[in-house]
């Protein structure tokens, strides 16, 4: 088991994960990623929601995505800083940004791609990861 930890930009909020080591990171280029971390695409963790904690000034905001799933995402109503969200297509797991957790991902390479449909011209595919269009 391992655990990762970090706070959002102002401090106010805190995000704890307990559980598998993590040995590959997502990367999603949908429009809402896109839109919700302010650049070309979110990296991410599934992890179980069960070993996930987020405490502080926590909000969320549901939204239909480009997919028609629900997704909510949760972020610090302090600074706006994403921690992580869920959708029903995640089963009893949860999204997590690896980047609210500190340097702990800069090392861990990526295993995924999803929706790079949608990945900006200017944004080489990561070698060796998977691949998906996902509608």
């Amino acid at each position: 088991m391992s655990t990762y930890s970090g706070t959002c930009l102002c401090g106010a909020s805190e995000i704890t994960v307990n559980g598998p080591k993590a040995d590959k990171q997502i990367k999603c280029h949908c429009t809402d990623c896109q839109q919700t971390s302010g650049t070309s695409n979110s990296s991410n963790i599934l992890a179980k929601e069960s070993d996930v904690e987020i405490t502080g000034k926590i909000g969320k905001y549901t939204s239909k995505a480009a997919s028609g799933n629900e997704v909510t995402r949760i972020f610090c109503t302090g600074c706006g800083s994403p921690f992580a969200h869920n959708s029903s297509v995640f089963g009893d797991s949860m999204a997590v940004q690896t980047a609210s957790l500190g340097s702990s991902f800069k090392s861990v390479p990526y295993g995924a791609e999803l929706f790079v449909k949608d990945r900006w011209a200017g944004v080489k595919a990561v070698e060796g990861a998977d691949q998906q269009e996902t509608a």
